[in-house]
């Protein structure tokens, strides 16, 4: 027996926030009957779920691709200009999947492709800071003031700022590569930033994301994942997970439960001095 709400997420409907939303919103349905309790407990094999009366298969059976994007491929199952896209390239794959992420038009490098939205949905959130990295051929070779720049936060627009891991990987006769690492995938962030410093982006491609590599893997080629792989996948996402965020808290937890606690005790010495307990900043 499985939790509803997972079980749809598990089936690349959605996010498992998503799959609260749409059962409580009464678009799912168990056995012909309308269910609005995330919670409620569906046998795989002998339930028949639909989603916005559309059937889900099961057994839920999970698929993890990984592709080298070549560039000039939209990161979409459908493009309205009739563009390729990455679902062109999976020839030989029948199944529903859809990109982990997006990596933009004129983009090469490491996509994960997957019906697991559970797992997409922990791979891509910024609390468990999943690396993603980069190698950018840059015109010109950025200062050392320029790199440091791009280490401590750059404002690519009022109220936005990118930061990142940065160095020089190669200087070439004119341009130069640089490798970036980041935390999190925000819109062409490597080429705002090194927009911002003068040295715009050339020619861009995500060498790793997570553990998974492209090494061995041409251009527009793609492969499922060995279990190993995925176990460290998997691995990975729950270490980071546990490693305290930006702002210190627990990233597996409840966001807001060390704020609670802090409050909880604060009412409870309030109360014990015969007095109401003053409001907590949120930290």
């Amino acid at each position: 027996m499985i939790r509803l709400a997972k079980f749809i997420a598990q089936a690349g409907v959605a996010s498992r926030r998503g799959a609260e939303a749409l059962i409580k919103g009464g678009e799912v349905r168990v056995n012909g009957k309308v269910v609005r309790e995330p919670g409620t407990l569906v046998d795989p094999e002998e339930d028949r779920v639909q989603v916005e009366n559309r059937e889900l298969s099961r057994p839920f059976s999970p698929i993890y691709i990984l592709m080298n994007k070549p560039r000039g491929v939209v990161t979409t199952l459908k493009d309205p200009q009739g563009r390729t896209t990455v679902r062109d390239l999976l020839k030989g794959i029948h199944r529903r999947v859809f990109p982990v992420g997006r990596l933009d038009y004129h983009t090469e490098g490491v996509l994960l492709l997957t019906n697991d939205g559970e797992l997409a949905q922990r791979l891509l959130h910024p609390r468990y800071q999943v690396e993603r990295t980069y190698q950018a051929k840059v015109k010109g070779v950025p200062s050392k003031v320029a790199l440091e720049r791009m280490r401590e936060g750059i404002e690519v627009a009022p109220g936005v700022v990118f930061k990142a891991r940065v160095r020089l990987h190669r200087v070439l006769k004119a341009n130069s590569w640089l490798e970036f690492t980041l935390r999190e995938g925000r819109y062409r962030e490597v080429r705002r930033m090194c927009e911002a410093v003068g040295n715009p982006v050339l020619s861009l491609k995500r060498t790793r994301f997570g553990p998974l590599s492209i090494k061995g893997l041409p251009p527009g080629a793609y492969r499922q994942l060995t279990q190993a792989e995925l176990e460290v996948l998997y691995r990975t996402v729950r270490r980071a997970g546990q490693q305290p965020g930006i702002d210190g808290r627990e990233g597996s937890g409840d966001p807001h439960g060390p704020a609670k606690k802090r409050r909880a005790r604060t009412s409870g010495r309030g109360q014990r001095a015969g007095r109401r307990a003053k409001p907590q900043r949120p930290s």
